[in-house]
């Protein structure tokens, strides 16, 4: 979107031509959450030189923890273009360590992210990527839209599913409680990946076994 001066043409599709706020959030940020039954739902701006970074005591980092502090819901997600881990291409994005330190501080369950052209599922990590199964945050790298897809370079720790010759979607069902997910690859494409887990947030379950049925190559 930043290709074009200040994103214009996104801003322009989602708030109106020339407003300045609406579902895009302000055109300045690029960030804004809402409620989604009851999951709360952060979209994330990881174009971070174009809204003054990501990192610690930046903008977006002081308002992702305010905002995450007045809405205490049993689950969150998190959705962003850049992956703060990936096996793919790009690879990891420190840069947002501190957006992702922020969401595991206030028990986010799941972050969303594309740019990388594969299917990746990680396990649950904190913001260093080392594996924590109590506050860790599950994440998906998904850019199987049909562009193209891309290699994997070296597999980042926790790592559980990586697969570059399918073209699909991933479908997500948010329970209060809990999310289940599944790839739903085009017809003819070989990768099928399933499975659940519960949320950790304020009054949410204990951390449980996830239940997988997976057929990734």
């Amino acid at each position: 979107e930043y290709e074009t001066p200040r994103a214009q043409g996104y801003f322009d599709y989602f708030n109106g031509v020339g407003v300045d706020s609406g579902r895009a959030g302000a055109r300045t940020r690029g960030y804004y959450s809402f409620d989604l039954g009851t999951w709360h739902v952060v979209a994330l701006n990881s174009n971070c030189r174009e809204v003054g970074g990501c990192g610690r005591g930046s903008p977006q980092e002081r308002w992702l923890r305010a905002d995450l502090a007045s809405h205490p819901a049993r689950c969150t997600l998190a959705f962003q273009h850049a992956a703060r881990f990936s096996s793919g291409d790009h690879g990891d994005d420190p840069a947002l360590r501190g957006l992702w330190q922020a969401l595991v501080d206030f028990d986010a369950d799941l972050v969303l992210a594309g740019h990388d052209h594969g299917y990746e599922r990680f396990g649950p990590q904190d913001a260093a990527g080392k594996r924590d199964v109590v506050r860790g945050i599950r994440s998906f790298v998904v850019g199987t839209g049909g562009k193209g897809l891309g290699r994997f370079l070296r597999p980042r720790p926790n790592s559980e599913v990586r697969d570059n010759s399918s073209i699909g979607v991933l479908q997500l069902e948010l329970h209060p409680d809990r999310f289940e997910w599944r790839f739903v690859p085009v017809p003819g494409f070989p990768l099928t990946d399933a499975g659940s887990a519960p949320c950790h947030g304020p009054g949410g379950p204990a951390p449980a076994s996830l239940a997988l049925a997976l057929g990734a190559r």
